[in-house]
C-alpha cells in the first residue's frame, strides 16, 4: 500500500475529528445511492432537522427536490433549509458544512443553488472561499478527465455535452469541459478561464496536500472543477478539503453522489447481501410489490422493457395527455408544479376520475402479481423550459396520486420508484415519508434501499432507483431481488 493510499484509509477518523456535521441538500432523492446508514429527512421543520442532528452519523440528507421546481421556488426552499440548519446547529453548538448534491450529468439549478447558499453563508459571516464542482459518479460511468466530463458506457467514453442528458428540455446545455459549462450556465458571469482546475495529474502527484494548497489559495467563491475517475481520486480530494477547512477555508460543494460518500468518510461497499435484504423486509406487509416509473430517459425505457419482458409483473399506464388536459382545465398551467404547490389541479373532478380509473386497475392486478405503474412513454415537450418543467410536474403529480390511491386500496410488500423526481414525490406524496435511514444499496452504488422511520409507511421497504443509471437489465434485477426478499417471509 502506498503512503497516499494509507492516508486515505484514515479519512473516517479525519471526518470525525473535524467536528463539523455534513449537511447534504439533495436536489432529488437519488443522491443517497452511494452511502449506508445515513439519516435523511424529506421535510425541514425545526423538529425534522433536530431529529437528523440527533442521529449518530457524520452527516445527513435533506431532500429539497429543487430540480422539479421553478427557480423562484427552488430559491425559497434552499434559503429555508439553510436557515433551519443554521438555527438548529447554533442551538446545539455545532458547526456544519454544506454539500449541494446535484446530477452527475449536469442537469439542475446550477449556479442558482450554490449562489443562494453562498449568499446566505456570507450574510451569516461565513463567506465561501471556494465552490467545489465534483460531478463524477464512477459507479455509473460518469467521470471527469482533464476537466472534461464524460459518460462511459460499454467501454466508450462520450463527452457529456454530446449525450441525451445535454438535450434535457429544462436543463439542456452544450459544453462538456467543466470550465466551459460553468461559463455557459452562468451566462458568462464566471469565465472559463477563471475556473480553477484540480486535474488528475495534480491529485495523483501531490495528493491531499496539493489539493489543500489549491483550496487555501481560493477566495471569493472561486469555482473549482475536480477531475475523478475512481473512488480513490475522490477520497484524496476529500482529505485535501478537510485539511483546507482545518486551516480556515470555507468550501461549498456541488457534487454527484460518490463524493458525498468520500466526504462522509465511508468506504465503498457492495450491494446488500440477501440476508440483509431479508432483514429489511422483516416488517413489510404480505403481498406483491409496486413499481412506479416516471423517468423518460432512454435508459429507463430500455430497463422498463426488460422488466416487463421477464414476466411476473403486470402494468398500468397513466395517459399523460389526458392528465395534462384535466390540469389545464383548472387554469393551473405554468404554475410551479412541485409536490407542495397544488399546481396541477389534482383535486379537480376530471383529474381525480383519471386517478381512480388507473388506481382501480392497479389495485386489482396487485392482488395477483407485482405491478408497474408508469406514465405514458411518449415525451411531451413544452414550448419553453418553464412549460416543460410544468409538464414534468403534472406527470409526477399524476403518478403520485395514482400510487397513493393504490396504497389506500391495497398495501404492497415493497415500493420501487424509478426516476429522481418520481422518487421524491412518491416518498413524500404517496408514502408520507418524513424521516428515513439509508440501509444500503440493492445494486452497488446506484440503487438505494430506504427504511422509513415512523409515519404511515413505516415497515414498507422503499427502493430509490435514479432514471439515468444502470444497464438495460438493472431494473429487472432490482425487482427480482426485492421480490425474492419479500417472498422469503411468505
Amino acid at each position: 500500500m502506498s503512503e497516499q493510499d494509507a492516508g486515505t484509509r484514515g479519512l473516517a477518523a479525519a471526518v470525525a475529528e473535524s467536528g463539523r456535521r455534513i449537511v447534504v441538500i439533495d436536489d432529488d432523492p437519488t443522491g443517497s445511492q452511494s452511502v449506508t446508514g445515513l439519516p435523511l429527512v424529506t421535510a425541514w421543520s425545526d423538529d425534522d432537522l433536530a431529529w437528523a442532528f440527533d442521529q449518530d452519523a457524520p452527516g445527513f440528507f435533506v431532500l429539497a427536490n429543487t430540480r422539479s421546481h421553478q427557480p423562484a421556488e427552488a430559491t425559497r426552499i434552499i434559503r429555508e433549509i439553510r436557515a433551519g440548519v443554521a438555527r438548529i446547529a447554533a442551538a446545539r453548538g455545532e458547526d456544519f458544512v454544506l454539500i449541494s448534491r446535484g446530477d452527475s450529468t449536469l442537469r439542475g439549478h446550477f449556479p442558482l443553488e450554490t449562489d443562494v447558499l453562498a449568499g446566505t453563508e456570507a450574510s451569516d459571516g461565513r463567506p465561501v472561499d471556494a465552490i467545489l464542482l465534483v460531478p463524477a459518479y464512477p459507479e455509473a460511468g460518469r467521470i471527469t478527465v482533464d476537466s472534461v466530463h464524460l459518460v462511459e458506457r460499454d467501454g466508450v467514453r462520450t463527452p457529456v455535452g454530446e449525450t441525451e442528458y445535454a438535450r434535457d428540455a429544462t436543463f439542456g446545455y452544450r459544453s462538456s469541459a467543466l470550465p466551459d459549462w460553468v461559463e455557459e450556465v452562468t451566462g458568462g458571469v464566471v469565465r472559463a478561464a477563471d475556473v480553477v482546475r484540480l486535474t488528475l495529474d495534480l491529485i495523483h502527484r501531490d495528493g491531499p496536500d496539493g489539493v489543500a494548497d489549491v483550496l487555501r489559495a481560493c477566495s471569493g467563491g472561486s469555482v473549482v472543477a475536480v477531475d475523478a475517475v475512481d473512488e480513490e481520486d475522490l477520497r484524496i480530494v476529500a482529505l485535501g478539503v478537510l485539511q483546507a477547512e482545518a486551516d480556515g477555508a470555507r468550501i461549498l460543494t456541488r457534487s454527484g453522489p460518490t463524493y458525498v460518500r468520500a466526504r462522509c468518510g465511508q468506504e465503498r461497499t457492495g450491494a446488500l447481501a440477501d440476508t440483509d435484504l431479508e432483514r429489511a423486509f422483516a416488517t413489510a406487509p404480505d403481498g406483491h410489490g409496486l413499481v412506479a416509473v416516471g423517468s423518460h430517459v432512454g435508459t429507463t425505457g430500455r430497463q422498463l422493457a426488460q422488466l416487463l419482458d421477464q414476466g411476473g409483473i403486470a402494468s398500468v399506464e397513466i395517459d399523460l395527455p389526458r392528465f395534462l388536459a384535466a390540469s389545464r382545465d383548472t387554469g393551473a398551467a405554468f404554475q410551479d408544479a412541485g409536490p407542495a404547490s397544488g399546481g396541477t389541479g389534482d383535486g379537480a373532478p376530471a383529474f381525480q376520475a383519471l386517478v381512480d380509473e388507473a388506481a382501480d386497475a392497479a389495485a386489482s392486478l396487485l392482488a395477483e402479481s407485482d405491478v408497474a405503474v408508469m406514465t405514458s412513454r411518449e415525451v411531451v415537450h413544452g414550448a419553453d423550459a418553464a412549460e416543460s418543467l410544468w409538464i414534468a410536474g403534472v406527470g409526477s403529480r399524476a403518478l403520485v396520486a395514482v400510487v397513493r390511491a393504490v396504497l389506500d386500496r391495497s398495501a404492497p410488500s415493497f415500493v420501487v420508484a424509478k426516476g429522481g423526481i418520481t422518487s421524491n414525490d412518491v416518498a413524500t406524496g404517496a408514502l408520507g415519508i418524513r424521516h428515513a435511514e439509508v440501509v444500503g444499496t440493492v445494486l452497488p452504488g446506484i440503487v438505494s434501499l430506504w427504511r422509513p422511520v415512523g409515519g404511515p409507511s413505516a415497515g414498507v421497504p422503499y427502493v430509490v432507483f435514479p432514471g439515468n443509471v444502470g444497464d438495460d437489465a438493472a431494473l429487472a434485477q432490482v425487482v427480482a431481488r426485492v421480490r425474492d426478499a419479500a417472498s422469503y417471509r411468505r
